[in-house]
C-alpha cells in the first residue's frame, strides 16, 4: 500500500488541471457522503475531529480523518490522513496525505466556483484571513483569473497579514471597507462569528468567496450581501444548513431555499448557463465535503507515476 506525500500531492494538483477534474466529475453520479463530527472546548478555541468519507459505487471510496485545532501556533490549524479504496472489490490502494490534499482540494473548489461565477476580467482579489489556507486560495485565483493584477490581504494581526502579502507579492490592506469596495474577487477564509465583510461595501459585479465558517456560528458577510448577492453553493448538503453563513439568514427567512441557485453539480452539467450580468454580485459558499475529497484523490492517485 503506498502513502503519497505532501510533496507528490501538490506537484499533481496544477490549479487548472484540478479544476478541470472537478468540473469533469461534477458532470457524472453523484457519490454517496456523510460526515461526523466532534467538538470540544479548549483556552478558547473550538477544536474538532471530523470523518467525512464518500464512495463512487464501482469506482472508489475514501474517508478523510482531519483535524482543527485553530489554536495551534507552530502547526496548521488543519491536518489530516486520506486512506484510499477500490471501489469494486474495497482493497485500500493507499493513504494521502490529507492536509495537502485539503489546501489543494479546497483552492480548487473556490477557483471552480470563480471560474464560473466571478467576472472573467477581474483585476483585484482581496484575500480577507492569512491563516495556511489563505496562500492556496491567493495562487488558486490567479491561476483561474490571470487578469489579476494586485493582491490585498487583511488579518486581524496585521503581522500576519503582512508576512502573507510578502509571500505572495501583495499588499497589505489597511482599510477594509475601501478595498473591499475595490475588489472584484473577495475571497475569505476565516474563524469569524462576527461577519467580517459587509454588503454595502460589495460593488457591482464583485465575486464573494466564503471558505472558513463551517458551523452554524461561523459567519463571513452580513446579510446585506446574501441579499445582495445571486447565491450559489459547491454542494447542497453541506454548504447551506450547517455553515452559518447561509444557514444563519435561512433560519431567519431572510432568504429561502429557492434563493440558492444552483451547486456544482448543476453549474458544471452541458447546458447549464449562469447568464451572468456584468455588475450582478455573486456568492459562492464553499462548504467543502466528502465527495471533493474523493474526486481529488482520485485525481491524484490516477497521475501518480
Amino acid at each position: 500500500m503506498r502513502f503519497v506525500s505532501a510533496e507528490d500531492v501538490h506537484r499533481l494538483c496544477a490549479w487548472t488541471n484540478l479544476c478541470d477534474a472537478l468540473a469533469e466529475a461534477h458532470k457524472g453520479p453523484e457519490p454517496k457522503v456523510d460526515r461526523s463530527e466532534i467538538h470540544w472546548e479548549r483556552d478558547g478555541h473550538r477544536e474538532t475531529y471530523f470523518n467525512l468519507p464518500a464512495w463512487q459505487p464501482g469506482v472508489a471510496m475514501g474517508t478523510k480523518v482531519v483535524t482543527v485545532f485553530p489554536g495551534n501556533r507552530d502547526l496548521p490549524a488543519v491536518q489530516a490522513l486520506y486512506p484510499l479504496f477500490d471501489g469494486a472489490t474495497g482493497e485500500p490502494l493507499g493513504v494521502l496525505d490529507g492536509t495537502a490534499l485539503t489546501y489543494r482540494k479546497t483552492a480548487a473548489d473556490s477557483a471552480l466556483g470563480s471560474r464560473l461565477l466571478s467576472n472573467p476580467d477581474a483585476r483585484i482579489l482581496l484575500m480577507v484571513g492569512a491563516g495556511s489556507l489563505a496562500p492556496y486560495l491567493i495562487d488558486a485565483h490567479r491561476a483561474i483569473r490571470p487578469g489579476i493584477e494586485k493582491v490585498y490581504v487583511w488579518n486581524r494581526d496585521r503581522a500576519k497579514a503582512e508576512r502573507l502579502a510578502h509571500e505572495v507579492k501583495g499588499r497589505i490592506a489597511d482599510d477594509l471597507e475601501d478595498v473591499a469596495g475595490k475588489a472584484d474577487i473577495i475571497s475569505c477564509a476565516t474563524s469569524a462569528t462576527v461577519p467580517v465583510i459587509k454588503g454595502a461595501w460589495l460593488k457591482p459585479g464583485a465575486h464573494l468567496d466564503l471558505v472558513g465558517g463551517f458551523t452554524p456560528e461561523m459567519r463571513e458577510c452580513d446579510d446585506e450581501a446574501v441579499r445582495r448577492a445571486r447565491l450559489f453553493v459547491d454542494s447542497r448538503w453541506f454548504a447551506i444548513e450547517q455553515p452559518g453563513d447561509l444557514g444563519d439568514p435561512l433560519r431567519r427567512g431572510v432568504i429561502t431555499r429557492e434563493d440558492i441557485e444552483a451547486d456544482l453539480f448543476e453549474l458544471c452539467r452541458d447546458g447549464y448557463d449562469v447568464k451572468r450580468q456584468p455588475d450582478e454580485i455573486t456568492l459562492f459558499k464553499n462548504g467543502g465535503g466528502a465527495h471533493l475529497d474523493l474526486f481529488t484523490a482520485m485525481f491524484i492517485w490516477r497521475n501518480l507515476s
